[in-house]
């Protein structure tokens, strides 16, 4: 096989989300561009310029020689009424704000955690030259810090400028307008104009890890590749061929139209099904808003199950996902090709966090209601610190053995740093050996099921990509489902 051509045809399938960013329907992950004219901001739209103050500043020259002659006074305020009268005509020249059009554009799709650019473009429509701030209104959520611009843009001319975005949540964030301030190239007087640019984007789990997974993309097309040239008659459900029946042969198996075509029995061959079914289980209870730096687990699950369902689907296999809280937040129907990936982030990007536990056993009862064929099942969680066991493990193990779980746990680092720190009082004493009981539990708990025949793991935030992808592609490999 060429691996070449292989890892070429693998990474263009990564970079759908990040580089074309549209479905195959053209429907674009990047936002529209926000494009307006300005207009008059507040009933006063106007302000003294910098250069306005100075030249009065530059007045009170004559207010020593006044204490002498008094006569200066005059003169004083003769220089600050010329002052006056000049801030007048320059801010009268001042064109109106509705010849000043400004866009805001967008460089690549909203991402967790992925820097990106935005572009401001004011455009002037006037005969002046126009010396102009703009201030974005932008949310903590995209930046830290609002962006202010600043452009000296001539007559019938434009002029842009970028800056950096880094969005810290996945989901929908409004965007303000843009607040305008222009001078003169006197720069006596202002005016100030808003244009509004409001909208609203939506911030998609981090795309850039799903693209980095096109190795993983390369080893599913070889497990892919290899299993056509070793298929396995008689094993799976998947329709072969036709052959004459056997005595060892089961009845379902027999195919009455084709035998009553030919006057003998003829049976239905079977192969190992090449296409299976995954589903993506997520919580987002309590336990997953729990946050391992700036991210809360649910975001890494989140971004977890965006990079296996790319390779999933690359695989062709047909990928469905259930996320849920008290209720259900997302049910999207197992599908295959492209053209599931861009609700699948999107449904992604919609989940969210709740208060409250999750109804485990609610997941469970719609999941098995959905999916009667056996399929891989991902679930994605957390386990409650409790003597008792917790009321996912029982709700997981429903799913056993109708379907092949792949039970998921999201570790937590601070826990197993706790417990192997070394305790210097009876006090640090007491939290370490609590660090270890829970350790133990979960490990006990994570044994009970694999006893039951799930594929159970406890993996850290930042390996969880990796650790679901690979688990997936050994299930593929080894044929388990």
């Amino acid at each position: 096989m060429n691996l070449g051509a292989r890892a070429s045809s693998s990474h263009g399938f990564a970079l759908t989300l990040g580089t074309r960013a549209s479905s195959p329907h053209g429907h674009t992950m990047i936002p529209p561009e926000a494009r307006a004219p300005a207009h008059r901001r507040g009933r006063f739209g106007f302000a003294f310029g910098r250069r306005f103050f100075f030249l009065l500043a530059l007045g009170m020259v004559w207010i020593g020689p006044a204490f002498a002659q008094p006569r200066f006074l005059y003169a004083m305020l003769a220089w600050d009424l010329l002052v006056l009268i000049a801030w007048a005509i320059d801010l009268a020249a001042l064109p109106r704000p509705d010849g000043l059009v400004v866009t805001r554009r967008w460089a690549a799709p909203a991402a967790l955690s992925v820097p990106s650019q935005l572009t401001l473009i004011v455009e002037n429509d006037t005969d002046k030259t126009l010396l102009t701030n703009v201030t974005d209104d932008l949310p903590q959520e995209l930046r830290s810090t609002i962006p202010m611009l600043t452009f000296t843009i001539g007559p019938h001319g434009e002029a842009s400028a970028q800056y950096g975005i880094c969005p810290a949540r996945r989901g929908d964030i409004e965007l303000g307008n843009a607040h305008i301030r222009y001078q003169s190239v006197y720069r006596l007087a202002e005016r100030w104009a808003i244009a509004p640019l409001t909208q609203t984007v939506c911030a998609y789990p981090n795309l850039d890890e799903a693209k980095q997974h096109s190795i993983y993309l390369i080893r599913s097309r070889q497990i892919d590749v290899e299993k056509r040239y070793a298929r396995v008659r008689g094993a799976g459900r998947d329709f072969e061929s036709l052959r004459e029946y056997r005595e060892t042969d089961e009845l379902r198996d027999v195919c009455w139209t084709a035998s009553a075509r030919r006057g003998k029995l003829v049976a239905k061959s079977y192969q190992i099904e090449r296409s299976q079914t995954v589903w993506i289980v997520l919580d987002a209870g309590r336990l997953m808003r729990t946050r391992v730096g700036a991210l809360s687990k649910l975001d890494y699950a989140a971004n977890a199950a965006l990079s296996l369902a790319q390779v999933a689907l690359y695989s062709g296999d047909r990928v469905g996902l259930l996320t849920y809280g008290r209720g259900v937040q997302h049910r999207l129907p197992a599908a295959r090709g492209r053209a599931h990936l861009l609700p699948l982030t999107q449904a992604l990007a919609d989940v969210h966090e709740e208060a409250s536990e999750a109804d485990h056993l609610l997941a469970a009862s719609a999941l098995l209601t959905i999916q009667k064929r056996r399929s891989l099942v991902v679930w994605l969680t957390d386990l409650a610190e409790t003597a008792m066991t917790p009321e996912v493990v029982d709700a997981a193990s429903q799913l056993m053995p109708p379907h092949l779980l792949l039970f998921v746990v999201i570790g937590q680092p601070d826990l197993t740093n706790l417990a192997a720190s070394r305790p210097n009082a009876t006090g640090e004493m007491y939290v370490t050996t609590a660090a270890h009981e829970m350790i133990y539990r979960r490990e006990l708990l994570l044994a009970r099921m694999r006893e039951r025949g799930a594929l159970a793991l406890e993996v850290y935030s930042h390996m969880l990509s990796t650790a679901l992808v690979n688990s997936y592609l050994d299930v593929k490999q080894r044929s388990k489902l």
